[in-house]
């Protein structure tokens, strides 16, 4: 099955034209070129000579992981090193927050295509604590958003032709928030009970014996607890969350002590959801795990609750990057996005869909049925 013939010159699809990217730039010891993180060999490896310098490793890895505490970050009373200043700005088309240098004034905005200036005003953050460093390198990155993409039935072919031979991806440090919490809950409600009773029911006139299931319920309550360990929230706006929320699952085990060697060659993205406002989709989850150890605590057949009434204690967090590649294609102009795990490989992203094919799938639908309806009367 194919596609629509070609579209003139005029209509193929075009990639705006691209702003100088802002990466993390770190000079070659031998040629001062441009060191980039090697995600095959952990190390930096020269983008023109070859040369590769081995990662310093932090020694104490629990210390320099070391959780933050979440009330004195909201008091503003966090330690200075753990605070930076930076030069952020929003982009205009999908809110990501895209960092500059001193030297830089234009972006491309990588999430979308979209051009940004930079802001005259500077930003406070929290730094980031750890990162997962890029262990899929671009290649397989590519052939994994080509593998994905050739699993669409009704996509374009234009467009997974031309995403094989596209531009290169962006290797981007996207950014997330991690909770811990201790929590202590009380709860009251109802153990239902399956039990049977037999009763005569009428059936075409005759009297029959049948097992009834009915429900005992009996007042209980109870306490449960819970040790929440890096529940883990998106901390940035410029990507659906529902592809983000599907690259998952994370091997947190692999979080590394934050170096900016890490990101030399790659973007990293500011965070646009604050600390507190990341809490509140990470309680709704606790209150999730909570609500399901509670009917656990119950028993019984069937679970009643009344009430939860649930306490945080020791509550901690951290500011951490994870590794994505990122794919913006603009075909017919429409922009499609597509992103893959730049640890386990695993792709999501917007699906386009061909009318034609459809149109095609649907005729060929009616006519089998017209075939078997055929067939059906004939026997």
């Amino acid at each position: 099955m194919t596609d629509t013939p070609p579209a003139p010159p005029e209509t193929l699809p075009q990639m705006p034209p691209q702003a100088p990217q802002e990466t993390n730039r770190f000079p070659c010891e031998q040629c001062g070129a441009d060191y980039r993180f090697d995600p095959k060999e952990g190390s930096l490896t020269c983008s023109h000579c070859g040369h590769s310098q081995v990662m310093r490793d932090k020694a104490d890895h629990g210390s320099a992981l070391r959780e933050l505490d979440f009330k004195a970050a909201l008091s503003q009373q966090l330690p200075e090193a753990e605070m930076e200043v930076t030069r952020v700005s929003s982009c205009p088309n999908c809110a990501a927050q895209v960092e500059f240098s001193n030297e830089t004034h234009a972006l491309e905005c990588p999430f979308c295509a979209t051009p940004v200036v930079a802001d005259t005003g500077e930003s406070r953050h929290i730094k980031p604590k750890g990162v997962v460093p890029f262990e899929l390198e671009e290649r397989a990155a590519h052939d994994a958003m080509s593998t994905w993409l050739g699993r669409l039935w009704f996509a374009p072919n234009g467009l997974q032709a031309y995403a094989r031979k596209g531009r290169a991806m962006e290797g981007i440090y996207v950014p997330f928030w991690t909770y811990d919490a201790e929590s202590q809950s009380r709860y009251s409600g109802q153990r239902g009970t399956t039990y049977y009773v037999s009763e005569t029911v009428m059936v075409e006139g005759k009297a029959e014996q049948r097992r009834v299931a009915k429900i005992r319920w009996t007042p209980v309550s109870g306490r449960v607890r819970r040790f929440f360990d890096d529940v883990l929230v998106l901390a940035s706006k410029s990507l659906p969350k529902r592809y983000t929320d599907a690259l998952e699952p994370w091997d947190l085990s692999a979080l590394a002590p934050y170096q900016p060697q890490y990101l030399a060659g790659f973007r990293a993205e500011a965070y646009a959801i604050d600390l507190e406002e990341g809490f509140h989709e990470a309680r709704a989850h606790m209150d999730r795990v909570i609500e399901r150890d509670v009917r656990f605590d119950i028993g019984g057949d069937r679970q009643r609750i009344s009430q939860i009434d649930t306490q945080l204690s020791d509550v901690t967090f951290k500011h951490v990057l994870l590794p994505v590649w990122l794919a913006a294609y603009k075909y017919r102009g429409k922009t499609y996005r597509f992103v893959v795990n730049g640890q386990s490989g695993r792709v999501q992203g917007e699906r386009p869909y061909s009318a034609w094919k459809i149109a095609i799938a649907v005729v060929l639908g009616l006519a089998l049925l017209g075939v078997a309806a055929y067939f059906g009367s004939q026997s």
